[in-house]
């Protein structure tokens, strides 16, 4: 946990916006890149945040020697604070997370992964499980099932939780820890302290824990 604290100590990451092609050639998506490692990283928001939400945790990945690249869905809506998220817009998430990895790898970088939190671990998830042999190396869902075909995800997977993490439809643990056991291996749940859902978890106690299991798991060679 030590070294995650003193990287979020760091000044900021350099940082540039970059627009992203998708197949349909009249749409795009922007993304903040972070970094410049030889290892790429997908970010993918969950609800009620949009790409910037990411911006302490990226540059500790970026520290850690990745090219970051935190995405913004196409139908991500402004917020009521003015602030983007993407409460409710899901039909092109998973496309959208593909074509961001694919945009790392034209880029040169040699491996590719992603984290993905709440309903962007679903999209992490369903883009993974279509996904070509070799595109992504590593993926982390962060308060997330891992999207509708767990049983396709034979890459490394990490699934992390807090024990009383609650939706409107009751506890979310049972339903994450029945997508891990459908998941074939290699694969890890990690099940920490608290109540707090996805992205919320980096600032409690426990975020310090959550951003190094993160941080020990996708720096896996």
């Amino acid at each position: 946990m030590v070294i995650a604290a003193v990287l979020l100590m760091l000044p900021a990451a350099a940082q540039q916006t970059v627009t992203i092609p998708l197949p349909d050639p009249q749409a795009s998506i922007q993304a903040d890149i972070y970094g410049s490692g030889d290892r790429g990283l997908v970010l993918a928001h969950g609800g009620r945040f949009g790409k910037e939400s990411w911006a302490p945790q990226a540059q500790v990945f970026a520290a850690k020697g990745f090219t970051v690249l935190a995405v913004q869905f196409r139908g991500d809506k402004k917020n009521p604070d003015g602030s983007t998220g993407a409460e409710g817009s899901y039909d092109d998430n998973a496309a959208d997370v593909l074509a961001a990895v694919r945009y790392l790898h034209a880029r040169g970088l040699r491996s590719v992964s992603a984290i993905g939190a709440s309903l962007g671990g679903d999209a992490v998830g369903d883009a993974a499980a279509v996904a070509k042999p070799g595109e992504f190396d590593r993926v982390v869902f962060l308060g997330s099932e891992g999207g509708s075909h767990p049983e396709q995800l034979k890459l490394p997977k990490l699934y992390l939780v807090a024990r009383d993490d609650t939706s409107g439809d009751g506890p979310r643990l049972p339903g994450i820890r029945d997508h891990y056991e459908q998941a074939p291996q290699p694969k890890k749940l990690v099940i920490v302290k608290g109540s707090s859902h996805a992205q919320f978890l980096f600032g409690t106690d426990e975020g310090p824990h959550v951003l190094d299991e993160i941080l020990k798991f996708i720096t896996q060679r």
